[in-house]
């Protein structure tokens, strides 16, 4: 990722509402939440549009690495617009890039990417992504900086 992305970048997005125990003793979201958004936005998006069945399919997404840039606190009771696009897309692994903004706000609050690898349930073993998760991550695919 470079520059400071805008809400503009993101073709997806998911209002997460900050929760009470989400704050730390110095008043602001604690750095391990944000992951927890990321999670939220990326596996909503998957369960409700791309068909992962969490509970008993085939397929299911591993983290393989993830990271998270701070630029801004958030707190309770602030709302978390999570902005999510496709920086890749492989046969069975996907870059997904996210922003986090505070409700209202155009300032970038956290920016981060978390990859997911895509495996067989019983063997954990990399398997091509379903072609309905395909079609619906193809749509949030955006070129590299570099290329716009």
């Amino acid at each position: 990722m470079s520059g400071k992305p805008s809400r503009a970048d993101y073709p997806y997005f998911q209002r997460i509402t900050t929760r009470w125990k989400d704050n730390d003793v110095y008043g602001h979201v604690n750095n391990v939440e944000y992951y927890s958004y990321f999670d939220t936005v990326i596996n909503t998006l998957l369960i409700r549009e791309a068909g992962l069945d969490i509970h008993a399919g085939d397929t299911i997404g591993v983290c393989a690495e993830s990271h998270c840039r701070f630029t801004d606190s958030l707190a309770f009771p602030d709302a978390v617009d999570a902005g999510l696009r496709i920086s890749h897309l492989g046969n069975s692994s996907v870059r997904y890039e996210i922003g986090l903004f505070r409700e209202g706000s155009e300032a970038l609050a956290a920016e981060g990417w978390f990859v997911h690898v895509f495996v067989e349930r019983s063997t954990r073993r990399p398997t091509p992504l379903p072609a309905r998760m395909r079609q619906t991550l193809e749509k949030l695919i955006v070129p590299a900086p570099e290329a716009r």
